[in-house]
C-alpha cells in the first residue's frame, strides 16, 4: 500500500510505501471498539454524587414518639422519606470506571485502526516543515493538501516539533501528536492523518516490529524447546506373602 508525499509548499513530490506490519493488519472492529471504550472509561471521572442521611445537615432527634400517636413511625428529619432528607441508594463519587487490556491487544487495536484509515485513503505524508511558528502558513498548507478543512485532522510527528505544535494549536479540529503516543481514539475520530517524515518508521518500530519480534521469539522458543519424553510408570511389584504362624498342637487328655 502506498500513500502520497507532499512538500512544505503543498505540492506532491512522490509516493511512500507503508509498512505492512502497521498498515495492512486485519481490521477487527470488535477489538477497536474495546480499545476505544477502554480509553474513554479510563478518562471518565465520577461526577454524580448525593448525600446520605448521615451527611445531610439537620437534627438527629426523633420527631415524635414511636407509639400511641396514630401516625407512621418516624425517625429524624434526615430520613430519606422526608423532603430535604438524605438520598437512599443514590450515586456516589466513589465509582471506579477503570478498565485494563493487555499490551498486545492494545497494539493490535492500533494497527487495525491505522489499517482502516489507510484503506479508506485518509493517510498522507509530509516531507518536512519549517520551524517557524505561524498559524497563517499552516492554514495555507492545509488548504493545499487533500484534507477536509473543518473536520478533524491528526498530524503525527516523530519528535517534538515547535513549528508544527505552535502553528496548529489555534486551528480548530487540528491536533499534533508524537508517534509514540498514537492511540486508537485519535486515529479513528480523525478524517485525515498526516505523517511527518520519520514518524511512520518510528511508529512501526514501537508498535508493530516489537510485537512481531515478541511473537517470533515465543514461537521459535517453543520450537527449540526440547521435547520431554513421557516418564514410564514403574512396574508394580508384588508384595511378599505374609508368613503363616505355625500351628500349635492340640492338648489331649491323658
Amino acid at each position: 500500500m502506498t500513500i502520497d508525499v507532499y512538500t512544505a509548499t503543498g505540492s506532491k513530490k512522490g509516493t511512500l510505501t507503508l509498512p505492512a506490519s502497521l498498515f495492512e493488519a486485519p481490521i477487527r472492529q470488535g477489538l477497536m471498539h474495546q480499545a476505544l471504550v477502554l480509553q474513554q472509561s479510563n478518562r471518565r471521572g465520577p461526577i454524580a454524587h448525593v448525600k446520605t442521611r448521615g451527611e445531610v445537615a439537620g437534627s438527629t432527634k426523633k420527631l415524635y414518639a414511636q407509639k400511641h400517636t396514630g401516625r407512621a413511625r418516624r425517625g429524624s428529619i434526615r430520613s430519606p422519606l422526608l423532603r430535604g432528607g438524605g438520598k437512599a441508594f443514590g450515586p456516589r463519587n466513589k465509582a471506579n470506571f477503570w478498565k485494563n487490556m493487555p499490551k498486545a491487544m492494545r497494539h493490535a487495536a492500533l494497527c487495525s485502526s491505522l489499517s482502516f484509515q489507510a484503506k479508506r485513503g485518509g493517510v498522507i505524508a509530509l516531507e518536512s516543515y519549517p520551524d517557524s511558528a505561524k498559524t497563517k502558513e499552516m492554514a495555507s498548507l492545509l488548504g493545499k493538501l487533500p484534507v477536509s478543512i473543518g473536520r478533524r485532522i491528526l498530524i503525527v510527528v516523530p519528535e517534538a516539533h515547535r513549528g508544527i505544535s505552535l502553528s496548529t494549536r489555534n486551528i480548530p479540529g487540528v491536533k499534533t501528536i508524537l508517534a509514540q503516543y498514537l492511540n486508537p481514539e485519535d486515529v479513528l475520530v480523525s478524517r485525515s492523518i498526516v505523517f511527518l517524515s520519520g514518524a511512520i518508521e518510528k511508529a512501526d518500530a514501537i508498535f508493530a516490529r516489537k510485537r512481531f519480534d515478541r511473537v517470533r521469539d515465543l514461537t521459535e522458543g517453543a520450537a527449540k524447546a526440547p521435547v520431554e519424553k513421557p516418564m514410564k510408570k514403574p512396574k508394580a511389584t508384588k508384595k511378599p506373602a505374609a508368613k503363616k504362624a505355625p500351628k500349635t498342637p492340640k492338648k489331649t487328655d491323658a
